[in-house]
């Protein structure tokens, strides 16, 4: 077992962090707002792997990339630092394209 995976997920997250902080998306725009969607967004994925584990779709592999931490069965640690990372993810893209193409909207 290996912290590999999660150093990963926590690398990439930090990219995005510094991507929110030069373009003023969303933390350093409204950080109320952006932190009330990111753990919205992270709840519902939770609940989702929640019910995905409980009906046996969703399983954990066994790999030699992450730490093997569960927070409940077939719940590995990396998997909610993913899923915070989808959704900060999702979040920058939408943030950054809305300003994107209304930059460039003819006024």
């Amino acid at each position: 077992m290996s912290a590999l995976y999660l150093l990963f997920l926590l690398a990439s997250l930090g990219c995005m962090v510094l991507l929110d902080w030069r373009f003023r998306l969303l933390f350093w725009n409204d950080p109320r707002r952006a932190a009330l969607v990111l753990g919205l967004g992270t709840v519902f994925f939770v609940l989702w792997d929640i019910a995905g584990i409980s009906l046996g779709i969703f399983l954990r592999g066994q790999n030699r990339i992450s730490t093997g931490l569960l927070l409940g069965p077939e719940f590995p640690v990396e998997e909610l630092v993913f899923l915070v990372f989808l959704c900060y993810l999702t979040m920058v893209l939408f943030q950054g394209a809305q300003r994107v193409f209304s930059a460039r909207r003819p006024t």
